[in-house]
């Protein structure tokens, strides 16, 4: 019992393998050297266990590798970054499972489906939609699925934090990092004296001007840039500061707006963000 309860279905493992190295049955096996037959019967789950150098040569060709445990623990396959086997696996209308490495979605809306380049809106209510679309698809094109991939990592993995290295004291600057690839999106900020602004003696009022908050072309839309400011209005009411200011360039006043940031009357590209002042 103990066996069978630490027991992998290998078929899902090497189904998952080659997802994350987007490589088909076919690729996988000119890589590996293993006949493609033989790599479908593993999948499918069919016939007599592999032999272990078989399994080996397709795991190391998929960009994984074999870890064996001691006594007590399961053997394993370690993946690089490797989620678990979804349950139930995602089929077409005559119940054949779709290539694994091609990451199906549902269609909820025709913007969801490559096909829909006939509509003219992706609003287009579904009972105009002019032929039969179907309930799944996915991205034949390698660049597309490695685009979509990035930006779903990015949704779980980026990581915020303010990066005061080799800056003075008045400029303010914060990053999003994803782990493995590096900054993915900044913000820099600077303060100014209000007491030169309008010539009189506000005591140690301090304001910010927004320089400018950058993300990466691949992973706009995701909302990092707003996590940027609000990571930026945290620290300032932890600093006991209230305003940011901004001027909007090249429309980027319906951003800041989404962020929080509010007109100033009589100019349509200058902006202001209040923070609210922290209770005692």
């Amino acid at each position: 019992m103990a066996a069978e309860k630490n027991a992998i279905d290998l078929g899902a493992a090497l189904r998952n393998l080659r997802r994350r190295a987007d490589l088909s049955q076919r690729e996988l096996a000119e890589q590996s050297g293993i006949p493609k037959s033989t790599v479908a019967r593993i999948e499918a789950g069919q016939g007599a266990g592999p032999a272990f150098r078989t399994v080996e040569r397709l795991v190391r060709a998929a960009g994984g590798e074999i870890v064996l445990s001691l006594p007590g623990d399961a053997l394993r396959t370690a993946r690089r970054e490797s989620p678990d086997a979804p349950d139930d696996e995602p089929r077409d209308e005559a119940g054949r499972r779709y290539p694994a490495h091609l990451d199906v979605r549902p269609v909820r809306t025709l913007k969801d489906w490559p096909g829909a380049w006939w509509a003219h809106s992706y609003t287009l209510p579904r009972r105009l939609w002019p032929v039969r679309v179907p309930e799944l698809t996915y991205d034949r094109d390698r660049a597309r699925r490695d685009e979509r991939r990035l930006r779903d990592r990015a949704r779980a993995e980026v990581r915020f934090r303010r990066a005061p290295e080799g800056l003075p004291s008045t400029s303010w600057r914060f990053v999003a990092e994803l782990p493995g690839a590096g900054p993915v999106g900044e913000l820099r900020a600077h303060e100014r004296s209000f007491d030169l602004l309008v010539g009189e003696d506000w005591g140690d009022r301090r304001e910010l001007v927004l320089e400018g908050v950058l993300v990466a072309p691949g992973l706009r839309t995701l909302g990092i840039g707003c996590q940027l400011v609000g990571l930026l209005a945290r620290e300032m009411a932890v600093a006991g500061m209230r305003t940011t200011h901004a001027i909007a360039e090249a429309g980027n006043v319906e951003f800041l707006l989404a962020c929080g940031f509010e007109l100033q009357a009589g100019r349509p590209s200058a902006l202001t963000l209040e923070v609210p002042t922290p209770r005692s």
